[in-house]
C-alpha cells in the first residue's frame, strides 16, 4: 500500500467502498501512474512510471478497467460530492455544462467507433469527418479561487455511440438528446433540492429535451441557442372548457424579425465575453412559447444578443425559466466555453485518446476516468493551496502567465508525488546513495512535472 500524502488519502478515500480490497489497491497504482506518466496513459505505461515493470502480474491491473466489478456512475455521483464540499459557494445556483467530444481512435475492435464531424477541425465553409468514440460529459462550472475564474469539472461522462452502431445490438438507437435527458435526470436525482442550470450549444435545443427538464417535480433551468425562424407564440389562452385545450396563442414574430426591424428595443448592456474582458453588447429580450406540432409547447425567454462593432456574429439564446434576467443568461451561455478549454486540456495533459484499450468494459471506463481524473487533480491541487502549497503560474521571459491553469495544478500534485517518491519504495533499500546538485533536482522536478 502506498504511503500517500493527506490531501491525496481525503480525496481517494470516499471511493474507496466502490471496489473490493485487492482492486482498490490496484486502482491507486493507476490513479497515480496516470498522474505521473508523461506520454501514452496506458495501464502498461502508468505501471512502468510506478516501478513495476517487471511485475509478472500485470494482467491484473489491466482486468481493474475490463473485468473486475464496480460502478462507474457511484464514482461518479461521489465525485460531484467532492466537488460541491470543497467548491460550492452554498446560495447561488449551480451552473453545469454538458456537451459532446470526439475521442479520434481506429482500430476494427472498437464496435461503438463511428464518423462523425469534427467540431475542432471543422467550419462554417470547411466540413471535415474524424473517425472515434463520440462521449458526452457533463461538467461543474465551478469557481476556482486561486485561478480566479470558473473551470469547467467533468464528473459524468457517457458513451454514445452512432447509429451504426445499433443496427446489430438488440437495443434501440438513442439519439444525443436521449442521451443528454438521462445525464440531467441523474444530476436532479443527486441534487433534488438545488437550482441546477444547464448550458449547452444548439444540438440540445429541442423540445422533448426542453420539455422534460420543465416537466421535472423540480425543474431544470436550460440555457441553450434558438433558431432565428423559430415558432413563437403567445400563451395559450384559458380553457373555455368546450374541446381540447389549445396550446399556444397567437402567431408572434420571429427572433429574425427582431433583428431587422427598425422599432427593435436594443439595450445596451456590458457583460463577461468569450475572451475574458467586459465587452457592451446589445440586447433584446421577450418571453414567448416555442411550438411545433406533435411537440409539447415549451414556455421560454429569448435574448437575441448583437456586437454594436459587428466582430461577433448576432446569436439568439432561450432559457426555459423566463424569470432569469437576460444578461444573466448571457453571463451563464458564455461559460459554456469552459467546456472545450476542459476537454483540450484533458487531451494535452491527460492523455484522453492515447489509450489502447479494445475491450467494450475498458473503453466505457477509461475516458470517464481520464476527464473525472480532471476534476481530482484539480482538487488535490486546491487542498494543497489551502495549506501553505500556493499554486504559482509557470511564467518565463517569453510567455507571461498572471494565472494559474490546469497544466500548474498538475505541476503541483506531480512535484509532490516525486519529492515522497521513497513513499512508493521502488528502489532497492541497500541502493548506493548518490548525491544530486539541488539545482540539477529542481531542472529534473520541473521537466517531469511539466511533461505533456
Amino acid at each position: 500500500m502506498l504511503n500517500l500524502p493527506a490531501p491525496f488519502i481525503n480525496l481517494l478515500d470516499p471511493f474507496k467502498p466502490v471496489f473490493d480490497a485487492r482492486t482498490w489497491n490496484k486502482v491507486i497504482i493507476l490513479v497515480m501512474g496516470a498522474i505521473l506518466t508523461p506520454g501514452k496513459r496506458s495501464v502498461t505505461a502508468a505501471l512502468g512510471v510506478m516501478g513495476l515493470r517487471f511485475e509478472q502480474q500485470f494482467a491484473k491491473y489491466h482486468q481493474v478497467l475490463n473485468r473486475n466489478v464496480w460502478s462507474s456512475l457511484k464514482c461518479s455521483q461521489i465525485m460531484l460530492r467532492l466537488l460541491l464540499s470543497y467548491l460550492d459557494q452554498g446560495s447561488e445556483p449551480l451552473v453545469f455544462g454538458i456537451d459532446e467530444t470526439i475521442e479520434r481512435r481506429t482500430g476494427a475492435k472498437l464496435k461503438a467507433r463511428g464518423i462523425y464531424r469534427d467540431p475542432v477541425r471543422s467550419s462554417k465553409s470547411h466540413f471535415v469527418k474524424a473517425s472515434g468514440l463520440r462521449w458526452m460529459s457533463m461538467m461543474w462550472l465551478a469557481k476556482i479561487p486561486w485561478a480566479e475564474r470558473r473551470w469547467a469539472l467533468p464528473f459524468l461522462t457517457a458513451l454514445c455511440p452512432s447509429e451504426r452502431y445499433y443496427e446489430h445490438a438488440p437495443r434501440q438507437h438513442k439519439k444525443l438528446t436521449d442521451w443528454a435527458r438521462q445525464l440531467i435526470f441523474q444530476l436532479r436525482r443527486c441534487l433534488p433540492h438545488r437550482w441546477l442550470v444547464i448550458v449547452a450549444d444548439n444540438s440540445y435545443a429541442a423540445l422533448d429535451l426542453l420539455h422534460a427538464c420543465q416537466s421535472l417535480a423540480n425543474p431544470v433551468t436550460m440555457i441553450t441557442r434558438l433558431r432565428l425562424d423559430a415558432a413563437l407564440y403567445d400563451p395559450a389562452p384559458p380553457y373555455a372548457g368546450i374541446g381540447r385545450p389549445r396550446k399556444k396563442g397567437q402567431r408572434l414574430p420571429t427572433p429574425q424579425h427582431h433583428l431587422e426591424a427598425s422599432d427593435t428595443a436594443w439595450h445596451a448592456v456590458e457583460v463577461s465575453w468569450y475572451d475574458g474582458q467586459t465587452r457592451t453588447m446589445e440586447m433584446a429580450s421577450q418571453t414567448a412559447v416555442w411550438f411545433h406540432y406533435g411537440k409539447s409547447a415549451v414556455p421560454i425567454r429569448w435574448v437575441l444578443v448583437r456586437d454594436p462593432q459587428g466582430k461577433y456574429e448576432t446569436i439568439c439564446l432561450l432559457c426555459t425559466d423566463d424569470d432569469v434576467l437576460p444578461q444573466q443568461i448571457v453571463d451563464w451561455f458564455v461559460l459554456r466555453w469552459q467546456i472545450e478549454v476542459t476537454f483540450e486540456e484533458s487531451r494535452r495533459h491527460l492523455g484522453v485518446e492515447t489509450q489502447r484499450q479494445w475491450s467494450d468494459l475498458a473503453i466505457a471506463r477509461t475516458t470517464p476516468c481520464l476527464l473525472a481524473l480532471f476534476s481530482w487533480i484539480t482538487l488535490v491541487a486546491h487542498l494543497f493551496h489551502q495549506s501553505d502549497h500556493p499554486i504559482s503560474p509557470n511564467s518565463t521571459a517569453w510567455y507571461t502567465k498572471s494565472l494559474p491553469t490546469f497544466s500548474d495544478a498538475l505541476a503541483v500534485v506531480r512535484l509532490e508525488l516525486w519529492s515522497n517518491l521513497p513513499t512508493f519504495e521502488t528502489s532497492p533499500v541497500d541502493a548506493d546513495v548518490s548525491k544530486v546538485p539541488r539545482p540539477l533536482l529542481h531542472y529534473l522536478l520541473d521537466a517531469l512535472c511539466y511533461a505533456a
